[in-house]
This record gives C-alpha cells, structure tokens and sequence, in this order.
C-alpha cells in the first residue's frame, strides 16, 4: 500500500513538473522541485528517448566475443597534472589538461582525455550507472574522449563515433585505497553546487586499475548518460572493478545539489538494447593460448609414437 501511495504522489508531482526545462535524479525529486527526473528527460532533449541510449544492464551470457577488442593502447596516462575538480549540481567532474589518449582495441582512431567524473550511489549503496548480470556496483568513473582532431566536445558529438567512454566500476574493500586520497579529500572542499578546487599533482592512471588489469572489457555503441543523451558514444566497460573503503565511498555523499540535498543516487536507470549486440574482449588471447595448447598435444602425440 505504501508503495502504490508513492506511485500515486510522484505521478502527481509529475505532472506539475512537465514541460519544466531543468533536469535531475530521482533523489533529487519532490513536489516543490521543478525538475525532470530521468523518465521526463525527453522533455528535455528528445535525443533521451533514442533507442541507442545508455547505460544499459550487460547480460554477460548474451555477449559475443570479438577478436578484435585487444588490449587498448594508453599513451601520457602516467604523466601527472594539476587539475580542479568541481562540483556541477550533477557530480564531481575533473578536466584533463594535459594530452593523454587511448587508441586500438578496436576503436576507429585515436581518442584524447577531456575530463572524468563519476557516479555513485548513498552512502556505498549501489550507485553504478551500468549493470553485469543486474548487478549495480557503488559507483562508476567515466573518462570521456573525444577523437583526436577534435577541438571541442560539441564538435564530437555531431560525429556518430567521435566520442569514446572509459567506463569503470568500483567495489567496496576492507582498506582505503591510498591513490584516491588526492579526490577524495579535495571532496570536502566542493561540498556546494559550483565548489571548485585545485587537485594536487595527480595521472589518470593512478585512478584505474593497472595495465595487466584492463585486458577484459565490454564494448557497445550507445549515448551520453544525461541529457542531450546524444548517441555518439563508443562504450568500453572494464570487468575489473577498483577497490574503495566504506568511508571512502560514502565522502561522495557529503556533496549536495544545488537545492543543499544530499548528492546522492547519481545514476541513470538502465536504458533498452533495442537489438543493440554487446562484445567482450579476450578473443586473441584465448585463440592464442587454444592453438598453443593444440600445438603441444600434437607435439606430445607425435613423440609418443614408436619409430
């Protein structure tokens, strides 16, 4: 019964809310704030009603592997710069100021870093925006490329490919994660709408995992995860998840919306395929290892026989 009274208020709230121009998360929602939650964002953009749309729950048996999906090749992902982070009313975002790319694994060009955010739950609730086998991590990062020869992310996005995502999932652990310090301190100074503060000297590649770590991932076309939701994204989901601590998860949700709520529940629900195929990585390698390990039976064989 409390449930179907929810239903009833929100479908009341609704209906005040049409046609209003901002956009929010669920957990921003009431009956006093205008906004449009995820269900109402083609009121903002139309493209949010696509059928190519994102996130989506990545059923792992529906997979198909392809060879193709090789190790991806990351250059300047070492080098440290300063950047600031921000608090934009939606989650943190972080711009990168330095060149640092990623190219092959069968992306059609070389990509450059523009900024990272990310998604979370509450409190180290789940929080991811994607789902594997509709299990929704604590929280996800997105490190948004655009191709190379692009000057601007508005510019890419008119190309159907000129936007490739990093996508990553975070787990809880027993102990903090010691590479994360750098954000999750600078967290205390942007709990406002707007807040903004210089990071110290940080790389890209101390947020994710280590290189041996990122030869297992997901690949599919989709959009933006907020609106305009446009639908010029190459998706790359990585399998290994990144370790954070309880408290560590739960500082994300000290920030606050604009509206001074808690900034938590950041996350689109997950989007329809509409005939979409989702592939995964390791087919060379695997090839590989079963032509090795054919070889060798041959050979073994072969030696065993009689003169």
């Amino acid at each position: 019964m409390q449930q179907l009274i929810r239903i009833l208020l929100l479908a009341a709230c609704w209906a005040t809310c049409a046609g209003a121009g901002d956009w929010c998360y669920q957990s921003q929602f009431t009956c006093d704030r205008q906004c449009n939650v995820p269900e109402k964002w083609s009121q903002v953009n139309n493209n949010c009603a696509g059928k190519f749309q994102s996130p989506i729950n990545v059923v792992t048996r529906k997979t198909l592997k392809d060879e193709r999906l090789t190790p991806l090749r990351f250059e300047n992902y070492q080098q440290i710069f300063r950047g600031a982070i921000r608090n934009n009313g939606h989650s943190v975002q972080v711009g990168v100021t330095h060149l640092s790319t990623v190219s092959g694994g069968g992306l059609p060009g070389t990509y450059k870093a523009v900024q990272f955010h990310l998604h979370w739950g509450d409190n180290g609730g789940p929080g991811s925006e994607h789902t594997v086998d509709g299990e929704q991590y604590p929280m996800e990062l997105h490190i948004v490329h655009m191709k190379q020869q692009y000057t601007d992310l508005t510019t890419a996005l008119s190309d159907s490919e000129g936007v490739a995502v990093l996508g990553f999932f975070y787990e809880m652990s027993n102990s903090a994660n010691r590479r994360y310090d750098p954000i999750i301190n600078a967290l205390r100074s942007i709990k406002s709408t707007n807040g903004n503060i210089s990071l110290p000297p940080v790389s890209l590649a101390q947020l994710i995992p280590t290189k041996q770590n990122l030869t297992s991932y997901y690949r599919y076309k989709g959009s933006l995860t907020t609106p305009g939701c446009t639908e010029a994204v190459i998706w790359t989901l990585f399998e290994r998840p990144i370790p954070l601590s309880r408290d560590q998860l739960r500082a994300f949700s000290d920030l606050k919306f604009m509206d001074g709520k808690a900034m938590v529940g950041t996350f689109r629900p997950v989007q329809p395929l509409n005939g979409r195929q989702v592939f995964r990585s390791g087919g060379p390698v695997l090839l590989a290892s079963s032509t090795f390990i054919m070889a060798a039976i041959v050979t073994a064989l072969t030696l065993s026989q009689p003169n």
